[in-house]
């Protein structure tokens, strides 16, 4: 039996990784479950999988989690302080889902343990890739990736030696807009934006899809996951999502991954890694599918990958910049309160601003977010008032 650690037990990879859990009792042990502010949903969690130790992030959530979990023994606490104890009480696995920035402080504290930390916030590595990287050879530790891309590329490299790479592929679906004129994309609505065609996702990361930031954010992450190279990273669109990347080696062979669209295969590839379990997913019926396209991305109508690949070049603290103005903008649109086409656009005049010196610690990537979220909000208001 394991223990694991699921910081963002509520969201959507929370749940699926439960669900696994849940199909596999008999191998873990649940030491801690977290959530934002979720305290009646997380409550029952706690209950149901005997965690040791439930935590809100939003601290007037803490009553209600107290009362739902009174007399069940289960340790309640709330803040981003007992987020960051959590992922310190040394579980075997300690599967990050927390969404943003907010994610940074627990990620490192879990590397700190030594143990295995199964990534499924971008974000973490995008903002503090440097650092995080330099964490995870100090303590020997091990980063699994979650995201369904950069698990497909793990798989392809089982084996191989990264030497041997000429270049890896990310795949993209192109999200639910990629069809749209200019004209049109500037006119979107937040529900037509997160309106995934293949996948259940949150309501940021779906935005995300939608402008491309999520495969930008994605190609930062994978530069920092497998170092070939800035110019080996490759993005394809492939709208039916079945190939979720593709590794091309030195003697013109290519591996792909393949699966459904359904974000329990690559976390079962984690939880049981470097073995496999069994999922309840359907299995793949290519003559059904009937036909895989890919076409190259079109960075005039959807410039974040742009974006995201000046970015990495850049390297220092302009992807956290990126990453943090990104965040500003996708809130400001899901609110209603800019186009879906200014999300790119703010993000890039965030990033045409001079920019802070590069981070060498957590606390000078946080200061590094904070400012510009506070940039990218102050040209928001000028934007509104003008």
């Amino acid at each position: 039996m394991r223990s694991i650690t699921i910081l963002g037990a509520t969201g959507s990879i929370g749940a699926s990784t439960l669900d696994l859990i849940r199909r596999n009792r008999d191998h873990w042990r649940v030491k801690a479950l977290t959530a934002k502010c979720q305290a009646a949903e997380l409550a029952a969690l706690a209950r149901e999988f005997g965690a040791e130790l439930a935590v809100v992030s939003d601290e007037n959530a803490l009553p209600e989690l107290r009362d739902a979990l009174a007399g069940s023994g289960i340790e309640t606490a709330a803040g981003e302080g007992a987020l960051v104890e959590a992922a310190s009480r040394g579980a075997d696995l300690t599967l990050a889902a927390i969404v943003g920035c907010a994610g940074l402080a627990p990620v490192m504290a879990a590397i700190e343990q030594g143990g295995i930390i199964a990534l499924a916030n971008k974000e973490a590595l995008v903002s503090a890739g440097e650092v995080m990287t330099a964490a995870v050879a100090r303590h020997g530790a091990t980063l699994l990736p979650v995201d369904s891309e950069h698990n497909a590329i793990f798989q392809c490299l089982a084996g191989n030696d990264i030497a041997d790479v000429r270049s890896i592929t990310l795949t993209a679906s192109g999200g639910p807009l990629r069809e749209w004129s200019m004209e049109r994309l500037r006119g979107a609505t937040p529900a037509q934006a997160v309106a995934h065609p293949n996948w259940s996702m949150g309501a940021k990361i779906s935005v995300d899809s939608a402008t491309m930031m999520n495969k930008g954010l994605e190609f930062i992450e994978a530069h920092h996951l497998f170092p070939v190279g800035l110019d080996a990273l490759r993005i394809v669109v492939h709208p039916q999502s079945v190939i979720h990347s593709m590794v091309e080696y030195r003697d013109g062979s290519t591996l792909a991954q393949l699966g459904p669209s359904d974000m329990r295969v690559p976390i079962a590839g984690c939880l049981a890694w470097p073995q496999r379990i069994d999922t309840p997913c359907q299995p793949l019926d290519l003559a059904a599918i009937g036909s895989l396209t890919f076409h190259a991305p079109d960075e005039q109508r959807f410039p974040a990958t742009r974006l995201a690949r000046d970015a990495a070049r850049q390297g220092g603290a302009t992807p956290a910049v990126l990453n943090a103005a990104n965040e500003v903008a996708v809130a400001a649109f899901l609110a209603g309160h800019i186009a879906f086409t200014d999300i790119s656009a703010l993000v890039e005049q965030t990033l045409s601003r001079d920019l802070p010196p590069a981070p060498s610690s957590l606390g000078d990537v946080l200061a590094v977010d904070a400012e510009a979220r506070a940039r990218t909000a102050e040209m928001l208001e000028i934007a509104r008032v003008v």
